[in-house]
């Protein structure tokens, strides 16, 4: 941990310090298979996971290691900028354009993701995203960040009863909004 608040803070000095490249290889990863597993896209996954870094490292200057961890700020970043991207008039368009599969996955990332389960996440995807903000932000840390309701109780700065009431409320609309597909289109 103490090398990781040295680099934040040369960062701090100097945002062009080579601590940046051994903060984004830390964590890069972790943040990557976390967007991907909520977009199912490599080359999205890798344009979103490139652009929280840069937005990281451009508001270092106000990470207070006082409120959160670094990887909790990490995770805040991340979650905020998939609710944008899906707000986002772009993904209306971008959900019709062609994925390009050109990337070397060399590092033995694991593509094979089940049609059944691409279908299934498809659903819970769009249903996450018609979710409010506070609601949105629990479910994703929670199913896709493997946060306990209590990291994220205190991630949030919410008590933990509100994390759990609107995580299980938002758990039960989604089962009921799956179920009511499986039966409207059965």
């Amino acid at each position: 941990m103490d090398c990781e608040q040295r680099w934040i803070r040369k960062l701090k000095r100097n945002i062009r310090d080579p601590a940046a490249n051994r903060l984004v290889a830390k964590y890069y990863k972790e943040m990557y298979a976390f967007i991907y597993k909520q977009t199912l896209d490599p080359e999205l996954s890798l344009d979103l996971t490139q652009e929280i870094f840069i937005s990281v490292l451009g508001s270092i200057k106000s990470f207070d290691s006082g409120k959160a961890s670094f990887r909790t700020w990490l995770y805040k970043l991340a979650s905020n900028r998939l609710v944008d991207y899906y707000r986002s008039k772009y993904y209306q368009y971008a959900k019709y354009s062609e994925p390009i599969d050109n990337y070397d996955w060399s590092d033995g990332h694991d593509m094979a993701v089940s049609l059944e389960y691409r279908e299934d996440f498809e659903r819970i995807a769009s249903l996450v995203n018609r979710l409010d903000a506070g609601s949105q932000q629990i479910i994703r840390l929670k199913l896709f960040g493997e946060y306990t309701l209590q990291e994220i109780a205190a991630s949030e700065s919410l008590p933990l009863s509100t994390v759990k009431t609107r995580y299980y409320a938002a758990l039960k609309w989604i089962r009921k909004k799956l179920e009511e597909d499986r039966h409207g289109h059965g």
